[in-house]
């Protein structure tokens, strides 16, 4: 298998964990050391940088932010996730370089289609993934998201993005 078809079918899993919501699976998927950020939108065309000065959607420093999102779900005590709504993650034109350390940064465009009490909306933007090799497979240690349809008339969790 090619480095894009072995990042292709990595990020594909990923989406495909969430979707059907096993949650150990797709949280193993994060390094311990995960970032995990979604910009809010400054202006038209502008993103925040800096998740520690700046507004974010979304921001944990490391994946303990995604792993108590998960236990809130699967206690019931995320109201707004009650009950969960159904996923469907549709992601393309992925991109991989190399980077200096080691490591691989990824770009995909996405799509997330999503229903709930009778109703079906959409989430769609841009993620780059910074992915390290873990023997044949790869972790995530930063996932950085733009939320392109940034009028959030529901809910928005980790889930959706």
């Amino acid at each position: 298998m090619s480095q894009q078809q072995s990042i292709e079918q990595f990020l594909y899993r990923v989406a495909e964990l969430c979707d059907s919501q096993d949650w150990d699976a797709y949280l193993d998927q994060f390094a311990p050391e995960c970032e995990f950020h979604i910009p809010q939108w400054k202006g038209d065309h502008e993103i925040t940088q800096d998740p520690k000065r700046e507004m974010s959607l979304m921001y944990y420093a490391d994946r303990t932010g995604i792993e108590d999102r998960i236990f809130r779900l699967r206690t019931g005590k995320s109201a707004a996730s009650t009950p969960m709504p159904r996923t469907l993650h549709l992601i393309n034109n992925v991109r991989w370089a190399p980077r200096d350390d080691g490591q691989v940064q990824a770009k995909v465009n996405w799509v997330t289609h999503f229903h709930r009490f009778g109703e079906s909306g959409y989430f769609f933007g841009t993620a780059s993934y910074t992915l390290r090799g873990d023997g044949d497979d790869w972790k995530i240690t930063r996932k950085h998201t733009v939320l392109l349809n940034d009028k959030i008339d529901s809910v928005l969790d980790f889930y959706h993005v």
